[in-house]
């Protein structure tokens, strides 16, 4: 394996970490004053800075603006980018939308792309990928989605209860993940579907309040009530729903490590530079063992992450589905961050739960990083079939 970094993906991650030290944290930091929520307009006005700067959409083609990057080329570029939960929307690498441009990039048809993605990539339009389902529907369990499409003719009719759907208060579009065929194997009898914004039927029920400030573009309820769409509206093919998620929440799961970790490592430098300059029992925090074992500790769960979702994303550029390692990263690095942001809270103490740095805040988002794409308890399902697939009786030599 070679995890060596290209000169030129050091170059475009050195330039998005000046880009996020220098036009992203500012404003995050206005916003905590304020206590504000992130707009529209606020948005916007970061990404014409990024591609001013030219660091506009890193998976995407240069043809449609973006930097080419590969799944491997972008883990030091993601990290950058993620030392501010700005930086991602601002050079376009946030979900849901990164994940969802992966999905159309791979499978849309050219028709698609061009009404989908070019838009998409360019920062025109918002997507959202709408598959969790409030219970008794569809969690971390994808099999049991309720969501119906019902062929009628040369279209299909959608009718379903979704929630959790992130960007939905903003979205253009939605992929819309539904059972096509109740008869079929699970696997094979989902497909999804492109629909619209303003195709009739879809009804934006509220943005559900989660732990946390509000998110930009939120985590929206909606129902499908007879939302009628072409064949055309297919995704790659019907049937293949489940493939075709799995195609995109693998990258996804990754992805999010990746940005997790720029939030980590900057917290780790804000703790370390609280405690270099705070003194109490005699000396500088950095002078007790106890501050000292909470700063080893972090740096070097933060190493081992990074390790992990380099062999992920060296396997996923090789071609490889890397479904084990994939899972392995998510578990130990949405755990790795909630530890080391753990520790800098505690180091930063009162100054560490207060508003005025970004800690708390990260530490109440990061909690969420064990449940979405996939909860840490079906990851390590994932990891254990894998163990007894290899090691158990049957294996036995």
């Amino acid at each position: 394996m070679d995890f060596s970094i290209p000169r030129h993906v050091e170059t475009i991650a050195h330039r998005v970490r000046q880009f996020v030290d220098d036009e992203a944290i500012p404003v995050e930091t206005d916003l905590l004053r304020s206590g504000a929520d992130l707009d529209l307009e606020t948005v916007q006005d970061l990404r014409a800075r990024a591609k001013a700067a030219e660091l506009w959409a890193p998976t995407m083609p240069k043809k449609w603006g973006g930097l080419g990057l590969n799944m491997q080329e972008i883990v030091p570029v993601f990290e950058a980018a993620g030392r501010s939960l700005l930086g991602p929307l601002a050079i376009h690498c946030a979900a849901p939308d990164e994940g969802n441009m992966h999905l159309l990039h791979n499978w849309a048809s050219a028709e698609q792309v061009a009404r989908y993605l070019v838009p998409l990539a360019r920062g025109e339009t918002f997507s959202a990928f709408s598959m969790t389902e409030p219970p008794p529907g569809a969690g971390s369990d994808p099999r049991m989605i309720q969501t119906r499409a019902v062929r009628d003719g040369d279209d299909w009719v959608i009718n379903g209860h979704k929630w959790l759907t992130t960007n939905g208060e903003i979205a253009d579009f939605f992929i819309v993940m539904a059972v096509t065929d109740p008869d079929a194997h699970p696997y094979q009898g989902c497909t999804q579907f492109l629909a619209p914004r303003d195709t009739p039927g879809i009804h934006i029920r509220r943005d559900v309040p989660v732990m946390g400030a509000k998110d930009f573009g939120g985590h929206v309820e909606i129902t499908y009530d007879d939302v009628r769409l072409p064949a055309s509206a297919i995704l790659g093919e019907a049937g293949k729903g489940f493939m075709l998620a799995q195609s995109r929440l693998g990258p996804a799961r990754l992805t999010h490590c990746m940005r997790w970790t720029g939030i980590a490592q900057r917290a780790l430098e804000i703790a370390a530079d609280y405690a270099a300059g705070r003194e109490a029992f005699g000396g500088a925090l950095t002078g007790h063992q106890s501050i000292q074992w909470m700063l080893a500790d972090s740096d070097m769960e933060l190493k081992m992450g990074r390790l992990l979702v380099q062999e992920a994303a060296w396997r996923l550029a090789q071609g490889e589905q890397a479904r084990v390692e994939t899972s392995i990263a998510k578990v130990q690095v949405s755990e790795i961050v909630g530890r080391v942001l753990d520790r800098c809270v505690q180091i930063c103490g009162g100054s560490g739960i207060a508003r005025d740095l970004p800690l708390s805040g990260w530490y109440e988002k990061a909690r969420a990083f064990r449940i979405y794409d996939g909860a840490s308890e079906v990851h390590r399902m994932v990891v254990a079939r894998d163990v007894i697939k290899r090691y158990g009786a049957d294996n036995r030599s």
